[in-house]
């Protein structure tokens, strides 16, 4: 799962990234501006937005990516803890709000409790769809119970179309959340992957749901 962090104090950002990154993939913006861009041209499960920030703050951030329905849950960081500077963040569009100061522990809590809350396809650490089961513990796909071959990177690809069925994922941000932007391969190695993927989902006539956007990328359908 991906985290932006967008923070401007590099110090306190790299902590955060330190305190989360053995659980998530994490990036990292440094003012408003720059977290806008991200958030806007990629997937996040999880925003987690400073208040006083550059260029522009915090709630005008929020505002703007939820203008543009980017519904990413947000957990708000700020050093201000009046009652009026919570409100003000919630209706904005937060999903909670962290008080700096903070422990790990409670940032940490904080994170997946938000997870848990917004993604309901994670249960018992698996997803379903139908009676297709990924179990995200020992990383092993079922149909009705049965064990099929979608292994590595194909699981990977499985698992994040599935987590945002009925959106258009594009081959870029596939290969960014899977093979990271140092890989040495290309992009095609994307189709490479769903075709084999489909290939493999047709044995379960479960391919119908894998849909192929022409010189775009790739949308998991109901």
């Amino acid at each position: 799962m991906k985290i932006l962090v967008i923070e401007d104090d590099t110090i306190l950002s790299d902590t955060i990234k330190q305190c989360i990154i053995n659980q998530y993939d994490v990036e990292q913006a440094y003012d408003g501006e720059e977290g806008i861009a991200f958030a806007l041209e990629k997937i996040y499960d999880l925003i987690l937005l400073d208040i006083m920030l550059p260029v522009k703050n915090g709630y005008e951030v929020l505002k703007e990516i939820r203008n543009n329905k980017v519904n990413t849950p947000v957990l708000m960081l700020t050093a201000k803890d009046g009652i009026q500077d919570k409100v003000l963040g919630f209706r904005s569009g937060a999903d909670d709000y962290l008080v700096k100061p903070f422990e790990r522990e409670e940032l940490l809590l904080r994170i997946e409790a938000i997870l848990r809350r917004t993604n309901g396809l994670y249960l018992e650490n698996k997803i379903r769809y139908k009676e297709l089961t990924l179990n995200l513990s020992n990383r092993q796909v079922t149909i009705n119970h049965q064990a099929i071959n979608i292994q590595g990177k194909q699981f990977d690809m499985l698992e994040y179309l599935i987590s945002y069925k009925n959106t258009i994922i594009t081959k870029d941000q596939i290969f960014d959340k899977i093979w990271g932007f140092h890989s040495e391969t290309t992009t095609n190695v994307v189709e490479v992957y769903a075709s084999s993927l489909r290939k493999e989902l047709k044995k379960y006539n479960y391919h119908q749901y894998l849909k192929t956007i022409r010189g775009v990328g790739y949308i998991w359908v109901e």
